[in-house]
């Protein structure tokens, strides 16, 4: 550094057209002020430029994390739910079976009774129709035999015992 310092002190070689830079004194300061310009930015625009960007940044990680941590909560939240839900079908569907299978037996019963009553029914009907029919019969027997007695009375054209 302090051979280019040097070369900077030493003067320009001459050349017959005229220079574009002239470097002499001034030079040295301007560096000085660019040098002292840059540590005071630095110090009161860049340090709290980045510290701004550093706390925004950590922010927004902070809510990325945060994001996820909600995100895993509802899903687990979706989860349970979901989970609750099929617990309730599955309880639904078991009650529905159990109601079923009452209401069939509940059938059987209720149709077993009916039968019992309709063959109860038919039996005493059947007694009752039994006992005129062998009523009947006994009165057509006894007058079949008076008619009997009678046919043969008028073919015979004689009295006939019976």
């Amino acid at each position: 550094m302090i051979s280019a310092l040097i070369m900077l002190a030493t003067a320009a070689p001459q050349s017959p057209e005229p220079q574009l830079i002239d470097l002499d004194g001034t030079a040295f300061i301007q560096f000085g002020l660019f040098l002292l310009l840059t540590l005071v930015l630095r110090r009161y625009l860049w340090r709290p430029y980045l510290a701004v960007l550093g706390e925004r940044t950590l922010r927004v990680e902070g809510y990325k994390q945060e994001a996820v941590r909600l995100e895993a909560e509802a899903a687990a939240r979706l989860a349970r739910a979901e989970a609750a839900l099929a617990e309730a079908r599955r309880m639904g569907a078991g009650e529905r079976v159990a109601a079923r299978a009452v209401a069939h037996k509940r059938e059987q019963e209720l149709l077993a009774a009916a039968n019992a009553a309709a063959h109860k029914t038919l039996a005493e009907a059947s007694a009752r129709v039994g006992a005129a029919l062998a009523g009947e019969r006994a009165k057509l027997q006894q007058t079949a035999g008076a008619m009997g007695v009678q046919a043969a009375r008028k073919i015979l054209g004689r009295e006939v015992s019976a």
